[in-house]
């Protein structure tokens, strides 16, 4: 996958851009700018950029303190936008002209919209017994498009695209199994990791958001994935990483850890969060943990 030093996530709430520099883990310049109530509104169906003109300004105020210039940049969107499988499969064609009808026959039926109009990326894994499972990505077209079209506006130019969780996962330990529960505004997705494979992937819409959100209702929505990881792989989570909720992180912290029976500790408390340069981590403690996460992708 190319890795463009340059890296900008659109959020519900929020516009920014790291730029990473040569050294793996230097920060050569970071910016945030807040978004206004609807102008981004996150969905796997429905159109997303409801504001354009305002997503724009704040983003232009970003490139102001991270300039974009030619080079192309890596776009992260919102977990809602870019629907994640692990499929099984006894074989997948190697071409990617023959894997791609293939993934999309297969996603058919698993997607509320025609998957011709999508965007799909794969990688393969191995699965616990040792088959073949391909992890893949799919995005309506349009709605992708909403998102680069903001970015070509300020004439910068999209080299990859790819969901905000998933441009987080390198922060996570790379050995024994690690949960990772990270809340955006309403969006909860959970994920389960094994050394390197993905095993889990679960985003879904939470009744409310961190300051009112009930513990109960994240735990009804974790244990189940947690349940389905330990019945497929027979193994027990080694540790859980929570991220996005606030003042109110100890509280859920300590439901799940009494719930698991699993140490539950911050995602900026990760090894690979721990390593990294004090301006680095800065951007994992304030929300930002896609773009670390980002700079830790290269070559994956």
């Amino acid at each position: 996958m190319p890795h463009p030093s340059l890296v900008v996530e659109i959020a519900a709430d929020h516009v920014a851009a790291a730029r990473w520099g040569n050294r793996k883990g230097h920060l050569e310049a970071a910016a945030v700018e807040p978004l206004a109530l609807g102008s981004v509104m996150p969905s796997t169906i429905e159109m997303n950029v409801a504001q354009p003109d305002a997503v724009r300004a704040s983003l232009r105020r970003v490139f102001n303190r991270v300039p974009a210039g030619s080079a192309p940049v890596a776009l992260l969107l919102p977990d809602p936008v870019v629907r994640v499988f692990i499929l099984p499969f006894d074989e997948l064609p190697r071409r990617a002209d023959e894997a791609l009808p293939l993934l999309r026959w297969r996603l058919k039926k698993s997607v509320p919209f025609d998957v011709e109009e999508t965007v799909v990326s794969w990688s393969r894994q191995q699965g616990r017994d040792g088959s073949l499972e391909v992890v893949t990505a799919v995005a309506r077209r349009p709605i992708v498009r909403e998102y680069e079209q903001v970015l070509e506006s300020l004439g910068a130019q999209p080299g990859v695209v790819l969901g905000s969780s998933l441009a987080a996962l390198p922060l996570l330990e790379d050995r024994g199994a690690t949960l990772l529960v990270r809340l955006r505004g309403r969006m909860l997705t959970t994920v389960v990791t094994s050394g390197l494979n993905l095993c889990v992937y679960r985003s879904t819409e939470m009744p409310a958001e961190a300051p009112v959100l009930q513990p109960q209702a994240v735990l009804d929505e974790v244990f189940p994935a947690v349940a389905y990881y330990q019945d497929t792989w027979g193994n027990s989570i080694d540790r859980a990483r929570m991220a996005g909720f606030g003042d109110r992180e100890a509280v859920f912290a300590n439901a799940l850890s009494e719930e698991l029976k699993t140490p539950v500790t911050p995602l900026s408390d990760a090894e690979a969060v721990v390593g990294l340069d004090a301006s680095a981590r800065d951007l994992v403690h304030h929300g930002l943990d896609a773009l670390a996460g980002w700079m830790m992708n290269a070559g994956a």
